[in-house]
């Protein structure tokens, strides 16, 4: 008995001394040196109302404080450019008018190069129903500390087609950093995006390329997956030749959205998506795992109570608003999936190929399931790629071999460590046998 309670007093220190290590997730702050002029703002605007087709805003060298959303809409060939993402800055810090800081419209072959954006009371950037997008040597970003009012997305573009996002930076983001949703014809990079929830994210999008990315201290690195209910579903997504790197920030999304979701220490999330191709990546301590592919269902089943959440007397209307706003968007999409008959809730075609991987962690956070299960489930080893194992109930053919349209084929370097989490029977068939998915097609 004196033996045994030694060893359980053994187990309780270590323990807690591993929880002191494995706890602490860094909540970073992003105070850049701003010398703001506040006479400037009509001038800037006015260049905005009076924009034609093919014209060239000029944004002039400075920090200038702007009160109102900057918007262009309609308009075709136009170019917005400063002298240099730390010359030219328009901060919306205390904005009264709008919520979006640029918002894009309707508009095509638009082109935004060599400015900073920051601090807007919505999204940074939005643009909306476009042909032709470049964003170029751009940074947007929240100023000040990582919280869920933070703007939800920095570069925005949705329901739009041939988008260009390079050599830009994303801070700060409360979902995603570079965001593109409902689009086609996508390109992705050589950003540099960190301090986000989210880094990067493709949602229902197709025909994407995202690479040579410099992705690091965000919650997630790259996300790539499908919704239900939305304008369009994706496919044919390409990552690769990006760094992926100390994604372990503490999250800070609204409680009750679908990144709220996603763990801390997560280097890259697949969902629900069709045709992925992630090769030549670099993934580099991200201490949760390096990949997870996950069905939508273990999204939707964790977030079915979604409810509003009540912002502090701090916080502002538009916090609140946010905070509903995310609340009913959960509760929406969890009934959607039940109400879109052509939405397939399960990954599909998958393939993972020459990636290296990295991680000198032993310990997980345990601020989320997932990490939690790899606690369990590898107990002082890293995991590089994990499927929750959801099955489709036609996920087999006849013969016993995996439809080809469910196929998750990876071909890596022997030694990573992969687990199938069978978490649709509660882990009852958690296994580490990777040799179902050494396939290609």
């Amino acid at each position: 008995m004196k033996k045994l309670l030694l060893v359980l007093i053994g187990l309780a220190l270590f323990l807690g001394i591993s929880y002191l290590i494995i706890a602490h997730e860094p909540t970073p702050e992003y105070y850049p040196e701003r010398n703001y002029i506040t006479d400037q703002e009509d001038m800037i605007l006015t260049n905005f109302l009076l924009a034609k087709d093919s014209s060239v805003i000029e944004i002039p060298a400075g920090h200038f404080s702007i009160s109102k959303s900057i918007i262009i809409n309609g308009l075709t060939n136009v170019t917005i450019r400063g002298k240099g993402m730390e010359k030219s800055v328009l901060s919306f810090k205390g904005q009264t008018e709008g919520a979006e800081g640029l918002r894009i419209t309707n508009g095509k072959n638009i082109t935004v190069e060599d400015l900073t954006l920051e601090d807007a009371a919505g999204d940074v950037i939005k643009a909306m129903d476009c042909d032709g997008l470049t964003f170029r040597r751009v940074t947007a970003a929240a100023t000040g500390k990582t919280e869920s009012s933070n703007p939800a997305y920095l570069f925005y573009p949705v329901l739009s087609k041939n988008i260009l996002i390079e050599e830009c930076v994303a801070i700060g983001a409360s979902d995603a950093g570079i965001y593109v949703g409902q689009s086609s014809n996508v390109v992705v990079r050589n950003n540099h995006v960190y301090y986000n929830v989210a880094g990067i994210e493709s949602e229902n999008c197709g025909n994407v390329k995202i690479y040579g990315n410099d992705v690091h201290e965000n919650v997630s690195g790259i996300l790539a997956f499908d919704l239900p209910g939305l304008a369009r579903y994706g496919k044919n997504v390409e990552i690769y030749n990006n760094k992926i790197y100390n994604n372990n920030i503490s999250s800070f999304a609204p409680k009750g959205s679908i990144v709220g979701e996603v763990p801390s220490g997560n280097g890259m999330l697949i969902m629900s998506s069709d045709s992925i191709y992630v090769h030549d990546n670099e993934f580099i301590d991200n201490r949760t795992m390096d990949i997870a592919i996950s069905s939508y269902l273990t999204a939707a089943n964790d977030n079915t109570d979604a409810t509003p959440q009540q912002a502090s007397t701090s916080d502002n209307a538009i916090t609140q608003a946010r905070l509903n706003q995310m609340a009913a968007q959960t509760a929406g999409i969890s009934n959607a999936i039940k109400k879109d008959k052509n939405y397939n809730p399960f990954p599909r075609r998958i393939m993972i190929k020459n990636n290296s991987y990295q991680c000198d962690r032993w310990f997980p956070t345990i601020h989320n399931d997932f990490g939690i299960l790899m606690l369990y489930a590898s107990f002082l080893k890293h995991v590089n790629i994990v499927w929750d194992g959801q099955r489709a109930e036609d996920y087999l053919m006849p013969d016993g071999s995996v439809k080809p349209i469910y196929q998750i084929c990876i071909e890596e370097k022997e030694g990573i460590r992969f687990i199938d989490a069978d978490v649709g029977n509660d882990l009852a068939n958690l296994s580490k046998d990777i040799s179902k998915h050494q396939c290609n097609f």
